[in-house]
């Protein structure tokens, strides 16, 4: 794409390094921002900037927060034995959506994947050992995607957990087997949750 501007140019990449944003939709968006005023461009921009500098992540579950621990960890109403296992934020919003969940998180921050050059020791695997080794867990949930990766670290974790005796279980089939967790509508993944399995017969089959 052959612009007239070397700072249109740059700004047309930026956005499109960005995913599912091609370089036509790159253009619209920043001949959008081009008619815009400088105050509106400097919040847009401020807004970027502080995400960067001030977005933490739970010292306990992994989530994004402001302060040491994430919103749902510190909540009192919550069941902090009760710890559904999901690979990043976007799964934590996907089930809070469903109103289903009363339980806390904890985010892997991916899935073991050998084809990518990902594996156990690139995960948030340990903190959550310590989580387990404390005595307070009662019930694990996987809430990974449905995917051969998921399933690998589902099994991967299970044998982690299998130590500290605790009650291990998995969202039910309503979840399409291949889906994203986040792409799941709210009704069928609020039933997963409220329907779930024991690990072990998802693979004794």
């Amino acid at each position: 794409m052959d612009l007239p501007s070397k700072y249109l140019t740059e700004a047309v990449e930026q956005l499109a390094s960005l995913p599912s944003i091609g370089k036509r939709s790159a253009l619209r968006l920043v001949m959008d921002l081009l008619k815009r005023s400088p105050e509106d461009i400097k919040r847009f921009s401020n807004a970027f900037t502080a995400l960067k500098e001030h977005i933490r992540f739970c010292k306990k579950c992994g989530n994004i927060c402001d302060g040491e621990l994430c919103t749902i960890c510190i909540n009192p109403a919550r069941e902090d034995n009760l710890i559904c296992i999901v690979e990043d934020i976007r799964d934590i919003l996907a089930i809070e959506s469903t109103g289903s969940y009363k339980g806390v998180y904890h985010v892997l921050g991916g899935v073991i994947s050998p084809m990518d050059g990902i594996g156990p020791e690139d995960l948030n695997i340990d903190q959550l050992i310590k989580r387990a080794e404390n005595g307070e867990v009662e019930e694990v949930i996987f809430a990974l995607s449905s995917t051969m990766e998921g399933d690998t670290t589902n099994f991967y974790l299970y044998k982690k957990l299998s130590p500290f005796g605790l009650k291990v279980t998995t969202l039910s089939r309503g979840v399409s087997i291949g889906t994203e967790l986040h792409y799941a509508d709210e009704l069928t993944l609020g039933r997963s949750i409220l329907q779930r399995l024991p690990f072990e017969s998802t693979f004794k089959k």
